[in-house]
């Protein structure tokens, strides 16, 4: 596969992801989604001990992968989201405080997703590190 048909790739696999999410939520506006999806995924990340979080992040379309990891360094110390608070303020924060987007919605809506797309082992290990104040976003 050449350079363009992988981005070409990569590209599809993101809008399968982000179209995905915009039927869970119900929203029109792609750009909306495509923060929430952000918001959500950086919010689990940081709720997650470092290597799970790394261990989910390899999991992702190869864009939202990058963005998921942007800015971070192995080691970094990130304070972990673990009070339902908190993890809800990160998304609220990632979508700019924006007063039409329910955090509570994306975070379910973002775990719903997860659900569906990741492997089933690595799916079991990230609900298993996931903080029990944060559980109850994850689908029965």
């Amino acid at each position: 596969m050449t350079g363009l048909e992988s981005l070409g790739t990569a590209l599809e696999e993101t809008e399968e992801w982000i179209s995905a999410l915009t039927a869970r939520l119900g929203w029109q506006d792609r750009e909306k989604v495509h923060l929430a999806l952000l918001a959500g995924l950086d919010a689990l990340r940081d709720s997650l001990l470092r290597d799970e979080a790394g261990y989910l992040g390899t999991q992702l379309p190869v864009l939202l992968r990058g963005l998921y990891f942007e800015g971070r360094r192995p080691g970094s110390h990130i304070p972990r989201a673990k009070s339902r608070t908190g993890f809800l303020e990160r998304i609220e924060e990632g979508v700019r405080r924006d007063p039409g987007i329910d955090p509570e919605q994306v975070a379910h809506c973002v775990f719903s997703l997860l659900t569906e797309r990741l492997p089933a082992g690595e799916l079991e290990d990230t609900k298993a590190d996931t903080p029990s104040a944060l559980r109850m976003f994850w689908p029965d």
